[in-house]
């Protein structure tokens, strides 16, 4: 196996016993998944604008590297030492006040999450060329809950009785691709319909505009909601839900109207009834030309 990474080239030979064994060396195929696609560049053209000083590590590498050290299992900055000490896999790693500085300054920065999706998106659509794009997406729309162990900035109470956030996430079930996500405190409902939409305009955006057309689209969330199943009949995507459709501005709330006008333009107007398996249309909409069915 050739790793190349900051420019060094080093052949690692995988192997269960013997000298000079490496540790985390499967954790050197993410880093070169993240410059083979794409990511790594992308981010750095990105954060070139928060950027606070022209140091010595590009942004780029310090957020791939932040990205293979969740992925290898750390949970906190501090654990970035683990990639440090590998500095023949990785090459030369950031610190951990480094790293801090540009996670704060994008942050702080009003768009500094959309900066990401872009990078994220422009990755997606080298990768989709590289190994083909699916012909059809379940985008699983779900809210999962994530301890904390002390106060940590927004942090809350939840319903089963512990304490800290509840993330509502889009992820790519054909794929296993993470396509969007919302940090929530912990007190956030399940199925808050402007969250939902939220985030599946965001896992949208996601999908290459060249593949957008001919994928079949289906949102899937347990239980439905049905505002969010109205917002899908504004577009392309069927919606696993038992709601029928009447109007779609009838039930959707003020807060999502904005949603439903910015994150529905890639859908298709079909809406597909998970518990019957009969399509439901909106009396206000029709599906666009060279629009396809989606499917239950």
């Amino acid at each position: 196996m050739k790793v190349t990474h900051a420019g060094r080239q080093i052949t690692v030979e995988v192997t269960p016993d013997g000298d000079g064994l490496v540790s985390h060396a499967g954790s050197a195929l993410l880093a070169g998944v993240a410059g083979k696609t794409g990511l790594t560049r992308a981010l750095s053209r990105v954060l070139g604008v928060v950027r606070q000083r022209r140091g010595h590590h590009d942004p780029g590498r310090v957020i791939t590297d932040l990205a293979v050290m969740l992925a290898d299992g750390g949970d906190c900055l501090a654990d970035l030492q683990a990639v440090r000490d590998q500095a023949p896999l990785f090459g030369q790693v950031a610190s951990s006040s480094t790293a801090f500085g540009l996670v704060d300054a994008i942050a702080s920065d009003p768009d500094g999450l959309a900066r990401l999706r872009t990078a994220h998106a422009r990755a997606r659509s080298r990768a989709w060329k590289l190994a083909g794009a699916p012909s059809e997406l379940t985008i699983d729309l779900d809210a999962t809950l994530i301890g904390s162990h002390s106060e940590k900035e927004g942090a809350a109470g939840n319903f089963k009785g512990g304490y800290g956030f509840h993330p509502m996430l889009a992820y790519a079930d054909e794929t296993g691709e993470a396509l969007g996500g919302e940090l929530r405190p912990g007190n956030a409902g399940a199925n808050t319909a402007a969250d939902q939409i939220a985030v599946a305009g965001q896992a949208l955006e996601q999908i290459p505009a060249e593949h957008i057309e001919q994928i079949e689209l289906l949102l899937r969330s347990t239980p439905p909601g049905r505002h969010t199943s109205c917002w899908t009949g504004r577009g392309r995507a069927g919606s696993a839900t038992r709601w029928a459709m009447t109007s779609v501005t009838q039930y959707a709330p003020r807060s999502s109207k904005q949603a439903i006008t910015t994150g529905s333009r890639h859908l298709t107007k079909t809406a597909v009834s998970g518990a019957t398996g009969r399509s439901s249309r909106s009396p206000n909409s029709s599906t666009s030309p060279g629009g396809r069915r989606a499917r239950a």
